[in-house]
């Protein structure tokens, strides 16, 4: 079967993502410094999430232009994803309201490697079908980073008892090194 369907309900569930993300971002009543500074929190962990989320967008987008078909397996795996994406607006959202506390922030962590073992099990389902996806399974490889990114997220998970922005810390390194999109699909693609 094509794949708009699917790109168009995938585009669709990111956008409402990050318009929920921004709606909990609440307007103060006073006009002040100190007003600003009680929200850095918040501010600082929708940043973190508004990237994570554009990361994921970005990249699902260069891996489906990859893909000439999809199956109902491929449905599955994406409905996955989105499932694990859903969750990011209320994770940030707690870790934000709660200034990085513990539980926030390894419940942060699961999510995003939720959302890493997801994105790896769509890659992989698309992969099974590699006489039908030629190009995606050239550009692949061995998938190193994405492979690093669950290690480094389970790592960040481990350390939440050490220090929470430690955690922090590693999330954004992770998501430091997805900024750019992954060029492998667009080499294999312009071959």
């Amino acid at each position: 079967m094509g794949k708009t369907r699917l790109e168009a309900f995938s585009d669709g569930v990111i956008a409402i993502i990050i318009t929920i993300m921004v709606l909990e971002l609440r307007v103060p009543h006073q006009a002040d410094w100190s007003v600003l500074e009680e929200l850095v929190p918040v501010f600082l962990t929708y940043v973190l999430s508004f990237v994570f989320v554009a990361i994921y967008w970005n990249n699902h987008h260069h891996l489906l232009h990859a893909v000439q078909h999809v199956t109902g397996g491929v449905l599955w795996a994406n409905t996955h994803l989105l499932f694990w994406l859903s969750l990011v607006p209320f994770v940030t959202g707690w870790m934000g309201e709660n200034h990085f506390s513990q539980l926030p922030v390894a419940l942060y962590g699961v999510v995003l490697i939720g959302a890493a073992c997801a994105y790896y099990i769509l890659v992989r389902v698309l992969l099974r079908h590699r006489e039908k996806n030629p190009q995606l399974a050239a550009a692949i490889g061995n998938d190193f980073k994405g492979k690093i990114s669950i290690v480094i997220y389970a790592a960040a998970i481990a350390l939440v008892f050490i220090h929470t922005l430690l955690s922090c810390a590693l999330y954004a390194v992770v998501a430091i090194t997805w900024l750019i999109p992954d060029r492998r699909i667009e080499k294999s693609l312009h071959h």
